[in-house]
């Protein structure tokens, strides 16, 4: 490695690593201009960085580095069946960005990546190639943020406008952008169109102060869901994971009906709901990082590799919730994932 500037600590990268195949790429150029402050590292790969032992885990992700990186594939995966495709065919994603800046404490990629440093693949074209070459025999249905919350990141990173231009002018491709984040602004940039779905993971504020750190507010998300109504965009709701928290059922009827004394039913494409669920490598990765966690350490079941709630405790919050959902979803629009 080798440092080629140093200075003092910037607002959210201390230090960005750059691969030298990505030096010379637009999108590594204005995230530079964005953080003008940080140390910047040269690198031979990411994963020399990325995939480096005996890291904190924890520790990185109070001041976390961001890695730019060229992808040595495409970046498009065929989905996964423990994500919903929401009845679509040919469901693929895509992972442009590792890691999130937010820190919810049932997440996943804590089990997934040995590192809560960022990565990003800066080679965003061969993504689309790759889609343009899949469109010719068929249409598709592609998720952009299952890794990372790509809007969360969009005032340096843009890339949830490059693919809300590529949508509109794809029209066989529909797209969902599954987000936390209650950026404003940034959807003013963005063009809505019928193919562009901007999903909003939602859960009860009581779950969102315990478990989803440093994320934006029950009440600021509805504020961008609204705004999004207003600029015409495609809206689907996410309530995933469903979690067996304390007084869950007064939670969950809660937290629905403030959601639709605010957000009008008719203006809502479709609804998921989906239980915690986490693969049991991932399990162990996370409560060894995490040992005081309640939602990492509850007594859950094991089904071909997956840790969940006992079917029937599954099975009484998924049936509750879609009873309560009803009032104002058709249940046509409502998918339910199930092992």
């Amino acid at each position: 490695m080798t440092t080629l500037r140093k200075t003092f600590y910037n607002s959210f990268f201390s230090h960005i690593y750059i691969e030298k195949e990505a030096l010379n790429y637009p999108i590594t150029k204005t995230i530079l201009a964005h953080y003008p402050n940080a140390a910047i590292v040269m690198i031979d790969h990411y994963k020399d960085v990325f995939n480096r032992r005996q890291q904190n885990y924890r520790e990185q992700k109070n001041t976390p580095s961001l890695i730019l990186a060229v992808n040595p594939t495409t970046g498009i995966y065929e989905g996964s069946a423990a994500c919903q495709n929401f009845g679509n065919d040919n469901f693929y994603y895509t992972s442009g960005v590792m890691n999130c800046i937010y820190d919810c404490e049932y997440c996943y990629l804590q089990g997934m990546y040995p590192s809560a440093n960022m990565v990003v693949f800066v080679n965003l074209a061969d993504s689309f190639h790759e889609i343009l070459k899949l469109l010719k025999k068929q249409k598709v249905y592609l998720c952009i943020s299952y890794d990372t919350d790509l809007l969360a990141l969009e005032s340096w990173l843009g890339y949830v406008k490059c693919w809300n231009e590529f949508a509109v002018s794809n029209k066989e491709l529909t797209i969902e952008c599954r987000t936390k984040s209650a950026s404003v602004n940034q959807l003013k940039t963005l063009i809505p169109s019928n193919n562009f779905i901007l999903a909003w993971t939602l859960s009860p504020p009581a779950v969102q102060k315990t478990y989803e750190h440093n994320t934006p507010s029950f009440s600021n998300r509805l504020t961008a869901i609204e705004k999004a109504i207003e600029l015409g965009f495609t809206i689907r709701l996410c309530f995933d994971p469903l979690l067996r928290v304390p007084d869950w059922k007064k939670e969950y009827e809660e937290m629905f009906t403030a959601i639709f004394q605010r957000i009008p039913a008719k203006h809502i494409l479709d609804v998921s709901l989906g239980c915690f669920r986490v693969p049991a490598d991932f399990m162990k990765v996370m409560r060894k990082q995490n040992k005081e966690s309640l939602v990492l350490n509850f007594p859950y079941t094991s089904e071909k590799g997956i840790l969940s709630y006992r079917s029937e405790e599954s099975e009484e919050i998924l049936s509750y919730c879609l009873f309560l959902l009803t009032k104002w979803i058709k249940e046509d629009n409502i998918y339910v994932w199930k092992e």
